[in-house]
């Protein structure tokens, strides 16, 4: 952020700037203000209006105060000196610029340029301290005043008010962040793959030789990546949420298994294909269940031919 006054004259008229560069997170409030002169002969009771604008019609600036888009958000202060946008979204990054106009026809004066307001919403990186720990910190796509601290919650819960947090590894909560001293909105809710869905298609019988796709699908944040084996061997067979096997046979049935990754965590599930002999061959499907602990599992059966 720029914290030089920057003022803007000419003629006698000027106007000030303390902050010409504001950053603010998404749902929050922010102020933005400025200080004028004006030249002699001029008085104060010639002034006979002034307010911020960022949009022009006509080729005169619009009173935000009257702009549909920043409808009861807008409110004045200090004799209009001051700024002030609540809940502010990421359609008003802008640049707000103070006008005066004078009893005189056609008179006005405007500092230019104005104040640049970037309008953030917060995201939680997630960075990986040791095999135990998971470092969490709360960012912004600019710099925001001051040394902003941050809210977190714990699965809709407040837990602590800092800079970063620190959770376990094998954590399957959710954790969010808002901008303290705010009323800001949270950030996104960051957390481990939940259960994943896999299933095969076609699911019918099939003559041999035909193609089978294996799908993965698991909720997370950040995204899972996918990571398909089968059993007994320990290089991968495929990646992505589709694996495709073409020209089935039986020495494709066994055991796959689905594992869905994140930062936060991972979390793997079974699809088992058996073939019958002869030129079809049916699906025994079963879905085994781990999260974190490959010791906790839940299997669910269908059976198809």
């Amino acid at each position: 952020m720029c914290c030089v006054t920057v003022i803007q004259s000419q003629d006698g008229w000027r106007v000030n700037y303390p902050q010409t560069d504001v950053c603010a997170a998404k749902g929050s409030t922010v102020k933005i203000s400025c200080g004028y002169t004006y030249p002699p002969g001029i008085r104060y009771s010639d002034i006979k209006d002034r307010f911020w604008f960022t949009k022009e019609k006509d080729g005169e600036p619009v009173d935000l105060k009257t702009d549909s888009e920043y409808s009861g958000r807008v409110k004045y202060g200090y004799y209009k000196r001051t700024l002030i946008i609540t809940d502010v979204r990421e359609s008003d990054s802008a640049e707000y610029k103070f006008t005066l106009m004078t009893n005189k026809t056609g008179e006005k004066y405007t500092g230019s340029p104005g104040v640049t307001l970037s309008v953030t919403g917060l995201q939680v990186q997630v960075r990986r301290s040791d095999s135990t720990w998971l470092e969490l910190t709360c960012h912004s796509s600019c710099v925001l005043s001051g040394h902003p601290e941050y809210v977190w919650y714990k699965n809709e819960k407040y837990i602590k008010t800092a800079s970063s947090l620190l959770v376990s590894s094998a954590s399957t909560d959710r954790y969010s962040c808002y901008l303290g001293g705010s009323s800001g909105q949270r950030s996104p809710a960051v957390y481990g793959p939940q259960r994943p869905s896999v299933s095969a298609s076609p699911s019918a019988e099939m003559l041999e030789g035909d193609s089978v796709n294996l799908t993965c699908s698991a909720d997370a944040n950040p995204a899972a990546n996918y990571t398909w084996y089968k059993e007994h061997e320990d290089s991968p067979r495929a990646s992505g949420q589709i694996f495709t096997i073409t020209d089935f046979t039986a020495e494709h049935s066994g055991n796959y298994y689905c594992e869905a990754q994140n930062e936060m965590g991972r979390s793997n599930s079974t699809l088992r294909l058996i073939t019958s002999s002869g030129k079809s061959h049916s699906f025994f499907c079963s879905l085994t269940h781990y999260i974190n602990n490959p010791t906790k599992e839940v299997t669910h059966r269908k059976r198809g031919l």
